[in-house]
């Protein structure tokens, strides 16, 4: 193993010695925060130690957080733990932001049925360039120490693998809930898949780890975390995980593979819409986990909904208007409100949309509604087209176009596609 890691082991061994002190107010303020909207925090009564002896050393806590790009953008399921790690930081603790490059490459299912696909060196560094952009919307890039595990997983060589997975047996990883059912139903796991959790074991080692945080379906990697750093003379990290927040079909985990997401980095009046779309029954997720509201407050707002002192929908406004605001700032949580408004409430079209110019074929008189949608972007084939003007979804001109054999004449017009699809077309003949 390298050099650095052998002086960390040491550093860790010697605190580690020592038993934790008793927490007293400010630390017991802290973990109050730190455990809101938590669902696993082990062990507890070691952590709130940990964070005394931050206060009396003036040591402050390395929280690590990791994250492999497996895709370039980030969505609001992400920033469940990020805005904890954003919580960290404000109590004065260190972030240490893994990009996971090495293990990207490996593949990890993560509680998913098959194993992940492996990515290259290329589609990883071109996703970890926009990573960033997005996470420093929220955490403070100054108190940020970002890191890509390939610096110490790099140097290792097969003696090291080999050492490193003595440390750990084929029984234990097979507790994974994962692994267990796909041993039991004889589908495949690959032997590098069982490497996956070691390697982000060693991490921990390698940025001597405090404390690890991130979603449920961690838990596993992150107590092979403290089993590693325990074999390896450190003082073992604590454990925090965060749910998972379901997507905006209401079922499944947010997931862009599942296209049930909402993105931080898209349009304002986007991220409005999917929030208000979304069942009430879920703003209790997004005021706790993503909002970060207290407890108190979380629950004095939701008997307002619950007695009729607020309605449902205002309420439903207030967070989407929060969360647009969190991710682009008050003027366009305004701007994605009011365009809302203006489409649902009072039943217009937007002021802004794009605009298109459509030719008529030569030789024909008039353009038929599919091709005419297609060539507006407002679907991606004639079949769909037509499927949406049968399903009656397609307007023109805010009426709903009931016959897929409507033809356009020259003019200009307003297509609509659904709710939240429009534009602005000029029909015109060719030459």
């Amino acid at each position: 193993m390298t050099d650095d890691i052998v002086e960390n082991k040491a550093t860790q061994t010697e605190c580690g010695e020592l038993a934790w002190p008793t927490p007293g107010p400010e630390a017991l303020r802290q973990m109050e925060i730190i455990c809101s909207g938590a669902v696993d925090v082990l062990p507890k009564e070691e952590l709130a130690g940990r964070i005394q002896r931050s206060l009396d050393t003036g040591v402050p806590l390395r929280v690590k957080y990791g994250a492999d790009p497996s895709a370039p953008d980030l969505h609001v399921g992400h920033a469940v733990p990020i805005r904890k790690l954003q919580q960290f930081q404000q109590l004065g603790h260190q972030i240490v932001f893994i990009i996971g490059d090495f293990t990207a490459m490996i593949g990890d299912p993560t509680g998913k049925s098959e194993t992940r696909p492996r990515l290259t060196p290329e589609q990883v560094q071109n996703n970890a360039r926009t990573y960033f952009n997005q996470v420093f919307t929220l955490l403070d890039p100054d108190k940020t120490e970002v890191v890509y595990n390939s610096k110490w997983l790099n140097p290792l060589n097969l003696v090291d693998i080999i050492a490193l997975a003595a440390k750990y047996t084929v029984a234990r990883m097979l507790e994974r809930d994962d692994f267990a059912k796909r041993y039991k139903s004889g589908r495949a796991i690959h032997v590098h898949e069982f490497l996956y959790p070691l390697i982000v074991a060693y991490d921990s080692v390698a940025v001597r780890s405090d404390l690890e945080m991130g979603g449920t379906d961690q838990k596993f990697n992150f107590l092979v975390g403290r089993e590693i750093q325990r074999e390896m003379g450190q003082t073992p990290q604590a454990i925090l995980t965060m749910p998972l927040l379901v997507g905006t079909d209401g079922v499944e985990k947010m997931s862009k593979s599942l296209g049930n997401y909402i993105g931080i980095s898209e349009a304002p009046e986007e991220i409005y819409g999917k929030m208000m779309s979304l069942g009430d029954e879920r703003m209790a997720d997004y005021i706790r986990l993503v909002l970060l509201y207290v407890e108190k407050e979380a629950l004095l707002l939701e008997e307002q909904v619950r007695s009729g002192a607020v309605h449902p929908r205002d309420f439903k406004a207030r967070v989407a208007r929060e969360l647009v605001t969190l991710f682009h700032g008050p003027e366009a949580a305004e701007r994605a409100e009011n365009h809302f408004n203006r489409l649902f409430r009072e039943h217009k079209a937007p002021e802004e949309m794009s605009e298109v110019v459509l030719a008529i074929p030569a030789g024909e008189e008039t353009l038929w509604i599919a091709p005419a949608l297609v060539q507006a972007g407002l679907t991606d084939s004639n079949r769909k087209a037509r499927k949406a003007v049968q399903d009656g979804a397609v307007r023109m001109d805010g009426e709903k176009v009931g016959d897929d054999n409507t033809q356009l004449q020259p003019g200009v017009y307003v297509l609509q596609v659904g709710k939240r699809q429009f534009c602005r077309v000029r029909v015109e003949r060719a030459g």
